[in-house]
């Protein structure tokens, strides 16, 4: 750590999320607007740059690719012999917004969110995006190294449950997928309808097989309605044999 930020930190403008990033992470942000910028969101943006509105967007999504590069080093190292399915499986379960969502609360980062008093229920990813842009803020700020480091020591190492997450298999868009293709069945994920505006947007999809609908679920993002669906569809068809019938 650069004796720098150190000092700067004890004169910056926001001692307290300074302090609460020594607290979570062990180091003190060099460029304190970087993170400030991270944890504000779009809901409570105000300030434009050439019509553009400040919010953490941006960050997120370079964070969202840093992430996914660390990750994937990551298990291609830890992992040399699995193929590249299994590398990709894991890397998703890793990087998904659900437990991006669940590491951002279990870190106290969603208590560091600038966001609208409208209600946390209408902004179901606010932790996961605030995750992607401290990732990206923090490779802004201190590189890649730096980045990895902290990405690895901190979080995966002291977080993840690699071995919990390499048993469970939750991905239930994935799974009917697989057993679809090897099963030639006709499997189809529909979106039929949008409710909401603005941040209470909602997406309905609908599980269709062999052109017989199963299953609709809504959320806020078209990936969480369809993993959402997905688990309906798999658990009825489970229940009515019908996988099973068809799979034995």
């Amino acid at each position: 750590m650069l004796l720098t930020d150190t000092v700067k930190s004890l004169f910056s403008a926001d001692k307290e999320l300074s302090q609460s990033l020594k607290n979570i992470f062990g180091f003190y942000p060099g460029n304190i607007f970087l993170y400030q910028l991270a944890f504000k969101h779009k809901s409570v943006s105000s300030e434009t740059i050439n019509g553009y509105k400040l919010s953490n967007e941006r960050l997120e999504y370079l964070g969202d690719a840093i992430l996914s590069a660390v990750i994937a080093d990551f298990l291609f190292k830890k992992f040399p012999y699995k193929n590249e399915g299994f590398l990709t499986e894991m890397r998703s379960r890793i990087v998904s917004r659900a437990s991006l969502n669940k590491l951002s609360q279990k870190l106290g980062l969603d208590k560091l969110i600038n966001f609208s008093n409208d209600g946390r229920s209408k902004f179901r990813s606010l932790g996961g995006d605030a995750f992607e842009a401290f990732i990206g803020a923090l490779y802004l700020d201190k590189g890649f190294r730096f980045t990895r480091k902290i990405i690895i020591k901190r979080i995966v190492e002291m977080h993840i449950d690699l071995e919990n997450l390499e048993k469970n298999d939750y991905n239930f868009k994935s799974k009917l997928i697989e057993w679809a293709q090897k099963e030639k069945q006709q499997l189809d994920f529909k979106m039929t309808g949008e409710t909401g505006e603005s941040y209470e947007k909602m997406y309905v999809v609908e599980v269709v097989v062999n052109e017989k609908t199963y299953s609709s679920a809504k959320d806020f993002s078209i990936k969480g309605a369809e993993q959402l669906a997905a688990e309906k569809a798999w658990n009825i068809m489970s229940e009515s044999g019908m996988i099973n019938q068809v799979t034995e």
